[in-house]
């Protein structure tokens, strides 16, 4: 879905942050204490408006079941969605879009943790459908930590809609996120989902994401995001201060745009004045004197969930290994004798997709995942937590093969 503004966009700032400095008692449920608070985010993201803004972000970003669960409102989700976004939507006035806010849920599929996939993706779906029916302009999932729950969220917002997606991930100086997945292989795979844009927010100040972003750079098919922090909090005087003020944060704004940033926002600690002084810097930048990443069509971006992958048409995939109870094992011996970094997995029957999906982590090169029934590939495809491919071998459908390449983002060789 094409992106409803031109670039480029610039969002709001801190809600979280900003509504503490404002009243919000540390430690309450931001969506709960907005409802009984409406004129103090109404308020806020008024002057995030006056200040420039373009996109209200609606404060529903904990507004899942498993999240308000844990405060006692988790049958509240459609209420709580439907209340929050007329909020937003009161502030914007007609004078900026609104986005349905998703982020993380904490739960940690199996084997990892006691939730399937598809449970995720049925979380995420019901306040997809609920900020959908409440009238959002795009959605943007934030602030996302694991493959799991940006792919599970990314197949809901699409169920549920054909409106834009945005997406951005935290991470460390590493470029990391605290499940270890590398935020290239996070931006190869949401783009291959078909992501309208992507991004990292928080984790830092501008400086840190400004790096990690430079990485993306050359492989960024769609405009990238940054929202960082106004620096990383410090302590003084017994309260958290944010250290980056409106100028510095701005002045990163050239820099950001030559990485190939058109979105830009800011997350904690950012106010209204850092929203302002973005506005002024992004409107200075000629952005016609940036010239795309020239890319070589023989090079193929895929990923495991954790880290990226490049191949080549002519990629070697090895032996075909078949789904068994030594799965593991199979996939750890073939990466260690196998110099030519792709793996092929076969799912061939039913019981094959559950024992796919339990070892797909031990994953770390390439995969071609395999099958001779739709159904199959499909289902192993849609639980794989990176990006696959396809080695042009079978019998299956070209039509078939497109879709699924449009909608999990599998490589057709």
């Amino acid at each position: 879905m094409e992106i409803p503004l031109p670039l480029p966009i610039l969002l709001d700032g801190a809600t979280g942050t900003e509504l503490q400095r404002r009243g919000m008692p540390p430690g309450a449920c931001t969506e709960t204490w907005v409802l009984e608070h409406p004129e103090v985010l109404t308020a806020l993201q008024r002057e995030y408006v006056a200040a420039g803004s373009q996109v209200l972000i609606a404060p529903t970003f904990g507004a899942n079941r498993v999240k308000l669960g844990q405060r006692g409102a988790g049958d509240k989700v459609c209420e709580y969605n439907k209340a929050l976004v007329a909020l937003s939507r009161e502030a914007a006035a007609g004078k900026a879009m609104v986005a349905g806010d998703m982020a993380p849920t904490g739960q940690f599929i199996i084997p990892f943790g006691d939730m399937s996939f598809e449970e995720l993706v049925e979380i995420y779906a019901e306040q997809a459908a609920a900020l959908e029916r409440a009238g959002v302009d795009l959605f943007l999932i934030e602030t996302t930590m694991t493959m799991a729950e940006a792919r599970a969220a990314v197949l809901a917002v699409k169920a549920a809609s054909e409106k834009p997606v945005f997406v951005t991930f935290t991470c460390d100086e590493n470029g990391r996120t605290l499940s270890g997945t590398d935020v290239l292989s996070a931006l190869i795979v949401m783009q291959g989902m078909g992501v309208s844009a992507f991004g990292l927010n928080c984790s830092a100040g501008p400086d840190m994401l400004l790096e990690q972003l430079r990485r993306l750079t050359p492989y960024a098919l769609v405009p990238l995001i940054a929202k960082p922090n106004a620096g990383l909090p410090v302590t003084e005087g017994g309260e958290t201060v944010f250290p980056c003020g409106a100028a510095e944060f701005a002045s990163y704004v050239p820099a950001l745009a030559e990485a190939g940033v058109r979105i830009f926002g800011g997350c904690c600690g950012t106010t209204p004045e850092h929203i302002a002084a973005l506005k002024a810097a992004a409107e200075a930048v000629d952005y016609t004197r940036f010239t795309p990443p020239q890319r070589d069509p023989d090079v193929i971006p895929c990923a495991s969930e954790k880290e990226a992958r490049f191949i080549t048409p002519d990629v070697d995939v090895g032996e075909v290994i078949e789904c068994s109870s030594d799965l593991m094992e199979d996939i750890l011996e073939a990466e260690e004798n196998s110099p030519q970094g792709a793996l092929k997995i076969a799912v061939l029957e039913e019981d094959d997709v559950d024992i796919f999906a339990e070892n797909q982590y031990a994953v770390r090169d390439a995969l071609c995942v395999w099958s001779d029934v739709p159904e199959l590939l499909e289902r192993a495809l849609r639980v794989y937590q990176g990006r696959a491919f396809w080695d042009g071998t079978g019998d299956l459908e070209r039509p078939f093969l497109e879709k699924m390449a449009r909608k999990y983002g599998l490589v057709l060789l």
